[in-house]
């Protein structure tokens, strides 16, 4: 009987360890950035890894007042193509972490 204790305090303490290096991950993966552009190149934005959309820059050449529609196509697929990248980002960074455990989100 108390040899499954004893097991017990052992996993206890790895996975009190591993919220510990997931917690470290989590806020060194924050300062990361993921950089994408559509458009060929014509809208580029930086977000970081607490997708916050750090910065957005627009070539003149996609500004055309007569296809506004264009344009924010064009923001609103760079703006989503970088929260996935930043979703798979963190899904994989964790991965690593957890060896392949199959944790539901926000666990830790």
């Amino acid at each position: 009987m108390f040899g499954n204790m004893g097991n017990m305090a052992g996993m206890m303490k790895k996975v009190q360890k591993l919220q510990g290096d997931m917690a470290k991950l989590q806020e060194e993966l924050k300062a990361r950035t993921i950089e994408v552009s559509t458009g060929g190149g014509a809208v580029k934005v930086v977000v970081t890894g607490e997708k916050k959309l750090q910065s957005i820059k627009i070539a003149p050449s996609a500004v055309d007042p007569e296809d506004v529609e264009m344009l924010e196509d064009l923001v609103a697929a760079a703006v989503n193509e970088a929260m996935t990248k930043v979703d798979d980002m963190m899904a994989q960074e964790m991965g690593k972490l957890t060896g392949g455990l199959n944790l539901p989100p926000g666990m830790f």
